[in-house]
């Protein structure tokens, strides 16, 4: 027979949050990691905040909050605190009960520079990487480095000249939006900057693209997985993929990391970065060059077995950019500044692990 809706609703009702997710939810094995890993940074967390006063949102609660963001790409912090108050998944995630308020999305700006100021987005990112390391799923010498731009929160209308001596701007024929003509100006990052992120600088891609206001993104992939070893955000300059090289390989190494060999694209064969890695024990499996030049790599390297996987094995690290771009938000950044940005690539670079880790450690289906 047909079902009617009850117009009658229960004046008490006792939801199990934990029982609504499905058993096999790949939601899980994130949480418990994520858990896992939060809980050694409780004494950080005991540090950020005074002894007394009025208790503040859990920080465990606002970096998995900042994972789900870039998990289920969440246009903005406010869109995600709006489905926080129905959203059950999320509330299990963020062990909060249907119940509890949620909370303000200026929750995350208030504690933005207390995060900074103690580092715990890299602390977190850190962490999460050596839980991988103590299941096995690093390579300990085998890496791959690239850059990706990442779109400054800023217009090319803010662009503008650093002595503040340009014409008068016109009458606006949109007080909103007002029409800009760059027709006929020279612009570059020595005569001009951005007054909405100062800290911006003007980049294309590459000849025949059209040129925006950036930051350089730079990923050190371990090749067994290819898990992220390390994110870092500079500023974006000509040279920023190769100047950041000997500051990844360093870094790595104080995580207990032994590079011996570095994968990368044409970007970085010059004699300067090539001669960079060699001065650290590194064998340089860099792509050559030889347009119109002579290759900073030779024979004695090329003809190695292991130059060939590295090369093939490199082209994952694309796929971390698509996805951290794409399903993280991260094409372009929601802050200004590198300091805020760098925070936010952190938070992506380790929601992107974390689900790396999820499927290599979920067991198969049986059949």
């Amino acid at each position: 027979m047909r079902g009617r809706c009850d117009p009658q609703l229960s004046m008490l009702a006792f939801v199990d949050l934990d029982a609504r997710i499905p058993p096999d939810h790949p939601l899980r094995v994130v949480k418990r990691l994520a858990d896992r890993v939060l809980a050694e940074l409780s004494p950080v967390f005991d540090r950020m905040y005074a002894a007394g006063g009025r208790p503040s949102i859990p920080p465990e609660r606002l970096l998995k909050a900042s994972l789900l963001i870039a998990l289920y790409s969440v246009r903005s912090e406010r869109a995600f605190c709006e489905e926080l108050d129905y959203h059950l998944l999320y509330r299990w995630f963020l062990d909060i009960g249907l119940v509890e308020p949620g909370f303000d999305p200026s929750t995350f700006a208030k504690n933005r520079e207390r995060l900074l100021r103690h580092e715990v987005a890299q602390r977190f990112f850190d962490e999460v990487v050596l839980a991988a390391d103590r299941l096995g799923l690093l390579s300990d010498a085998h890496f791959t480095v690239d850059g990706t731009l990442i779109e400054a929160a800023a217009s090319l209308k803010s662009f503008r000249p650093k002595d503040g001596q340009t014409a008068p701007d016109p009458a606006p024929d949109d007080p909103g939006n007002p029409t800009v003509d760059f027709r006929g100006e020279r612009r570059s990052n020595a005569t001009h900057a951005s007054t909405t992120d100062p800290e911006a600088r003007l980049l294309r891609k590459g000849k025949g693209k059209e040129a925006k206001l950036v930051f350089m993104g730079h990923a050190l992939m371990e090749n067994r997985n290819g898990l992220l070893v390390d994110f870092q955000v500079t500023q974006a300059t000509g040279t920023a993929e190769r100047d950041a090289v000997p500051v990844l390989l360093d870094e790595a190494r104080e995580r207990g990391f032994r590079p011996r060999t570095l994968g990368a694209d044409k970007g970085y064969d010059t004699r300067g970065c090539v001669a960079a890695m060699r001065r650290r024990k590194v064998t340089p499996h860099v792509a050559q060059n030889t347009n119109g030049r002579r290759s900073a790599i030779d024979g004695r390297t090329t003809s190695w077995p292991g130059y060939l996987t590295s090369q093939r094995v490199r082209k994952r690290v694309e796929e971390i950019f698509g996805w951290l771009k794409t399903v993280g938000g991260f094409r372009r950044t929601r802050y200004r500044g590198v300091a805020r940005t760098q925070l936010a690539g952190y938070l992506v670079a380790t929601a992107y692990n974390l689900v790396r880790m999820a499927r290599l450690t979920s067991k198969p289906a049986a059949g």
